[in-house]
Parts: structure tokens; sequence; C-alpha cells
């Protein structure tokens, strides 16, 4: 399996070891663009894996904050008393890089930036760049690619 995240298209298609693709979704990207560096709030380009898969068995719209769940499930009402929260929703897929120097240790480690592929609020635009660096998607969307993936998945993020 791997996943491949087109920063250009704001999609992420999911391919079999043969390279078939086999699911093809919107998502969101950074609203400050592409990159690395730790405190940027930019997605991280090159070469990731899935490290960790938060969340199984979570209700849709389960809110998660520092990778808990908050008791919490979104709701447009919630999601108006709490207007500009960064909504991580029903499931995460916790990303690593792969790339020493790139995307991996020092101050451009996508595993300590807390990068992840997750849920967003159904108000939240998918399709164009809007997220605070991470990867988001649809809520049913990602629950289809969390049990879809095992841990160790591929992750490529491209510019193009």
């Amino acid at each position: 399996m791997l996943i491949r995240v087109s920063l250009a298209a704001q999609t992420l298609t999911l391919f079999d070891d043969a390279g078939k693709a086999l699911r093809r979704y919107p998502v969101s990207t950074a609203i400050k663009g592409a990159g690395e560096a730790e405190g940027s709030h930019q997605t991280p380009r090159g070469r990731h894996i899935i490290r960790a898969k938060i969340g199984a068995g979570s209700p849709l719209y389960t809110v998660f904050s520092g990778r808990r769940p908050t008791g919490e499930l979104w709701s447009p009402e919630l999601d108006a008393a709490c207007a500009g929260r960064d909504w991580i929703l029903t499931r995460i897929l916790w990303l690593s890089g792969c790339e020493p120097g790139k995307n991996r240790l020092g101050k451009v480690d996508t595993m300590r930036r807390y990068v992840y592929i997750h849920g967003c609020g159904e108000t939240a635009p998918l399709g164009e760049p809007h997220s605070h660096g991470c990867i988001r998607m649809n809520n049913r969307d990602i629950v289809e690619l969390f049990d879809l993936t095992p841990v160790y998945t591929a992750v490529e993020i491209d510019a193009d």
C-alpha cells in the first residue's frame, strides 16, 4: 500500500501494492503551503510512514486533543461555540518522516511536529489549502482510509 498526497491537486490517493489506485479523496493541506520547519504550520513534503493509528472504534466526529478523545462530539453548534478551533476529529494517522535532514530529526521532524492525516469539521473546506499543517479529510473518508491502511504504510507528500 502507498498513500500519495498531492499538494497541488489537494487530493490523497491510496494505491495497492501493484500501483493501482484504489481510492482518491479530496483533502485540505496547509494554508501556508509546503515546508518542513518546526513551527512553520506548513505541510511537510517527502517520504513518510504512518507511525501510529489513533481512534479505532471511536464514533464519527469524536474530538481529539493531544491525541486523546475529549469526550466531545463535533457538531455545528460546538463549532460555532468554539470559533477558530482547529478540529482534529474521528481518526488520526500520525506521520513520521523517513528522510533525515528533510522531514526527520532536528528542526524538521514531522512526527515531533504532530503532523497527522485526520478528520475535520463538516464546515471546513476540502479541495483547497486551509489547515495548520496537517492533512484534513472528510470524516467518513478518514474512517475508510484508517481501516484500509496498516501502521507503517508509506506516505508520499508531493508539491505537484
